[in-house]
């Protein structure tokens, strides 16, 4: 079949879009060492399938300690659902120095770039096709679809909801990882926030 160029038609995930009247910011974490909590925030849309259908998935995540900080899902792609992701993340933490994305068209819409920029907040971009520019919350992903959705096989947005509720509570709080020497995101995080508050 892949010699042949046969396939099947389905909606393809093509999330990373990019408007050309949008303003583009540069990418500002090449050679920066990112330890402490708050110190960037990063965010991405991924496809969730469904037993029926389909929808999409936001979140935001601390760099330094992987911690996810909010999310919201959506059956479109306009940018609502992630400027209330992160409109929560700002509400219940403190704002990061930098935010750091993709450059799709829900990232760089006016709404979204200006409640980073009404809070001081600094925004930086990967490069076109960069998926390594992102590549803690691409790894995400990848924990959350084959730990909980592969598994599970939601029938309906609000399964999906309630599910990721509880599996990112796990996330952050009892699923440790390597790198961190056996802590949990939570712990790394409250860790280096504490440390900041020392030194301060």
């Amino acid at each position: 079949m892949r010699q042949m160029g046969i396939e099947a038609l389905y909606v393809k995930p093509r999330l990373s879009l990019a408007h050309s009247g949008h303003v583009k910011y540069p990418y500002l974490l090449r050679g920066l060492e990112i330890t402490r909590a708050n110190h960037v925030w990063a965010a991405d849309i991924t496809y969730i399938p469904m037993a029926r259908g389909f929808c999409y998935l936001v979140a935001i995540m601390d760099w330094a300690s992987r911690r996810v900080l909010s999310w919201r899902l959506s059956n479109t792609l306009d940018s609502a659902f992630c400027n209330d992701a992160l409109e929560e993340a700002i509400a219940k933490y403190v704002c990061p120095d930098i935010f750091n994305t993709d450059q799709g068209i829900q990232f760089t819409a006016e709404a979204f770039t200006y409640t980073l920029r009404s809070n001081s907040i600094s925004i930086s971009m990967d490069g076109k096709g960069r998926w390594m520019d992102n590549v803690f919350i691409e790894r995400l992903w990848k924990s959350v679809k084959y730990e909980d959705i592969y598994l599970k096989a939601y029938a309906s947005m609000a399964e999906v909801k309630n599910g990721l509720a509880s599996y990112f509570k796990f996330y952050n709080e009892k699923r440790w990882h390597n790198n961190f020497d056996r802590k949990t995101p939570a712990m790394v995080y409250l860790g280096t926030q504490s440390q900041k508050q020392a030194a301060a």
